[in-house]
């Protein structure tokens, strides 16, 4: 996996955060740490996206899911 080094600044309260958190659940780095909080921020954006379109859509879903279907052995 291609890697780039980057420079942050961290308050000592994050620095703590990351590192209990790492200690806590045997993470073997800082960066792991980084990454895994990044790709939970990605699911979080991706589920919201997900319900919010769910919610749009849900009345067009009710006069179209029984469309073709009420003469169909299911």
């Amino acid at each position: 996996m291609h890697t780039e080094k980057l420079s942050i600044s961290l308050t000592p309260e994050a620095i703590g955060v990351i590192d209990a958190y790492r200690t806590a659940h045997a993470i073997k780095s800082r960066s792991q740490v980084i990454e895994q909080a990044l790709r939970r921020l990605r699911e979080d954006d991706l589920e919201s996206a997900y319900r919010e379109a769910s919610a749009a859509d849900a009345a067009d879903w009710d006069t179209t899911a029984g469309d073709g279907l009420s003469h169909e052995a299911w």
